[in-house]
């Protein structure tokens, strides 16, 4: 009787598990048995793949800027999602701001390219400038930024688009876990003389620094695979391609899968680290339950 019932959570756990297998395991498995073929996946060529992705000027480029967005995009989105978070709960009308900073995520990630792409628009000096950011500057007695184009802003002007877009839902998290601190320590904190700054700093703070760890690895993941934004605002032109992006080009644009794989595989490998930090934190927190 016991091992019958030792069998019944599996038996609701398999069609997941096959779904998990079919969608997951057997497209990972098929990537890195195809990362080690030639482009049409015919020849075995061993680590070539890999030692292209290591040591190509086109993936060196590619690597430079996944880690610009890797600390500028997260340090960033955090930081002003924790700020609002901590703001947005002293205004009065704290629901519809909130509604508003979080709207950029109704929004898909090719549409607010688009938008952004319309926010950017460049055209000679002289020339109406069709671009909000450029009829602005102008308007002020500057001169027109290629944002897209000049390859010293390209990149941050892209990662800002990341950090509009994903500022909003850190700042909901954030505010959930801001608004679970108990008021009476705050009041405490008050009433032993500290001010606001210390009383963020030595008491908010650190008891947040649970989901502020959550948020931040979650958007360490997000950004190792951004894709959409470069795809549809510059392709990976002006040097501002990353590592997604290429492999996208690889994969469809050239026909090379087996160059393809090794750069999913790369990027398969670089978020299993971060995936297992937090899966560490959620059984570390469990245990204190």
């Amino acid at each position: 009787m016991s091992r019958k019932r030792d069998w019944v959570p599996w038996l609701y756990l398999a069609p997941a598990l096959l779904i998990l297998s079919v969608y997951l395991v057997y497209p990972i498995v098929g990537t890195v048995y195809y990362s080690f073929f030639d482009k049409r996946s015919q020849h075995f060529v061993g680590w070539a793949n890999y030692k292209w992705a290591l040591t190509s000027k086109v993936m060196h480029i590619a690597f430079r800027n996944n880690i610009l967005w890797l600390i500028f995009f997260t340090v960033f989105v955090v930081a002003f999602g924790l700020l609002l978070a901590v703001l947005a709960d002293r205004v009065r009308y704290e629901s519809p701001l909130k509604s508003i900073i979080f709207l950029p995520m109704a929004i898909s990630f090719v549409g607010a390219g688009v938008i952004w792409k319309f926010v950017y628009a460049y055209r000679p000096k002289g020339a109406p400038q069709i671009g909000l950011l450029n009829a602005i500057i102008t308007a002020l007695g500057g001169e027109p930024v290629g944002w897209l184009v000049n390859r010293s802003v390209n990149n941050f002007a892209l990662i800002v688009v990341g950090i509009w877009v994903w500022t909003g839902f850190c700042m909901v998290v954030l505010s959930a876990a801001y608004k679970g601190i108990p008021k009476e320590l705050l009041e405490a904190a008050r009433v032993d003389g500290a001010n606001e700054w210390q009383i963020f700093r030595h008491v908010t703070l650190p008891l947040m620094v649970p989901t502020i760890a959550v948020v931040t690895t979650t958007m360490v993941i997000n950004v190792l695979k951004v894709f959409d934004i470069v795809y549809v605002m510059t392709n990976g032109d002006f040097g501002t391609e990353v590592l997604a992006n290429r492999m996208y080009k690889e994969m469809f644009n050239y026909r090379n899968y087996g160059r393809a794989s090794a750069i999913a595989v790369i990027l398969l490998l670089a978020i299993i680290p971060v995936m297992l930090i937090n899966i560490r934190r959620f059984q570390e927190e469990e245990a204190l339950r």
